[in-house]
């Protein structure tokens, strides 16, 4: 069986900054030399974004710079900025409303209203409340108090994945479910004091933003974008490669310089065989939907299974515009592929900590 999916919302923040603005903010929060500007600048033009959105800002960057408050800068080499607290204050009032608009967008494109759906499933790994956005979303848009909800909370980066899977599990087992996927981060509200390498890579490449996906159990083969299958797997020795850890000030994150080539040395051998059990091979693939962790995972990508490195474009081209959303970003992708009416079979891939694979097939 598969998940038709009828319907694909994303959101983003009113405002965004550039990247070199960016660094500009980034170096007040650092308590360092002058100096170390040339290296900010450096980091955040190599990490292939343009424009990032955040909840914190107050404008956008258009001639002047970027405004916000949230973040102060430095008073010493030992400021570490708000407390965990004052961040997740911001991630409860500021998650619901990205996560209504996605799925608002979700259900106009799928010509559904909430009164049809049945299952709801959240995902997010930069924040935590109860009540949650989910019930928000209830609340807000009109779905059923009756509703199932079910939440995928701290997975990462492949956060939504983990969502169509659990989309596809109720599918299967109720011809009758509907169900909205809804990922939304709020990355931005992490932004890390201090000059540590770990830091100020990650702050050059989170952004916020929400996308949700609506799908039902596929009746028949046709044209519409179907989740046929999902895989996952765990590659040893790599617990310390990658990790999202809760602070006293904010979420962090460890992000090892070797995923690259771990992803190099393990991708193929895996992806291979779980293409095959689904009697395809790498060469039959006709899209790709990668999430963007860094330009440096994406082009191990492309050397790791040796198709055309043009495949990548779309992962790419969302990076630039919109940074790394975590979760999200990988939906904004297939949504890109989806209105370009990209070939398929389309792959979905995701890392996170684990460190972890996690893929889908559409057909």
């Amino acid at each position: 069986m598969s998940l038709e999916i009828l319907g694909i919302g994303t959101a983003t923040p009113e405002h965004s900054i550039e990247q070199l603005d960016a660094a500009d903010l980034a170096q007040t929060l650092c308590w360092q030399s002058s100096g170390q500007l040339r290296v900010l600048q450096a980091l955040h033009r190599r990490t292939g974004v343009r424009t990032r959105h955040s909840v914190l800002l107050e404008s956008s960057t258009n001639s002047t710079p970027a405004r916000q408050s949230f973040f102060q800068p430095a008073k010493s080499a030992d400021d570490r900025g708000p407390t965990m607290a004052s961040r997740m204050q911001r991630y409860e009032s500021d998650a619901a409303p990205l996560a209504c608009a996605a799925a608002t967008a979700a259900l106009q494109d799928a010509q559904l209203s909430p009164a049809d759906v049945t299952h709801l499933v959240t995902a997010s790994c930069s924040g935590f409340a109860a009540p949650g956005f989910d019930i928000a979303l209830i609340r807000d848009l009109g779905f059923s108090s009756d509703v199932a909800r079910t939440h995928i909370g701290f997975m990462g980066c492949h956060g939504s994945l983990n969502g169509l899977r659990v989309a596809q599990a109720f599918t299967d087992a109720d011809p009758n479910a509907c169900v909205l996927v809804c990922a939304v981060e709020l990355c931005s509200l992490h932004h890390q004091y201090g000059w540590d390498p770990d830091k100020i890579v990650t702050n050059a490449l989170f952004a916020d933003g929400a996308a949700a996906v609506v799908g039902r159990r596929a009746s028949a083969a046709g044209s519409s974008w179907r989740l046929a299958a999902s895989g996952s797997t765990i590659i040893a020795d790599t617990e310390d490669s990658m990790s999202w850890r809760i602070g006293d000030h904010g979420f962090f994150m460890t992000l090892s310089p070797q995923v690259p080539d771990t992803i190099r040395r393990h991708l193929p051998e895996w992806l291979g065989g779980w293409l095959g059990g689904h009697n395809l091979s790498v060469e039959e693939i006709g899209s790709w939907a990668i999430h963007p962790g860094g330009p440096r995972v994406l082009t191990a990508c492309a050397d790791a299974l040796g198709f055309d490195p043009g495949c990548l474009d779309p992962s790419r081209e969302i990076l630039a515009e919109f940074g790394n959303m975590s979760s999200p970003t990988v939906l904004f992708i297939v949504e890109r592929l989806r209105e370009r009416n990209a070939a398929r079979p389309c792959v979905m891939l995701g890392f996170g900590p684990g460190l972890a694979i996690e893929a889908a097939l559409i057909r």
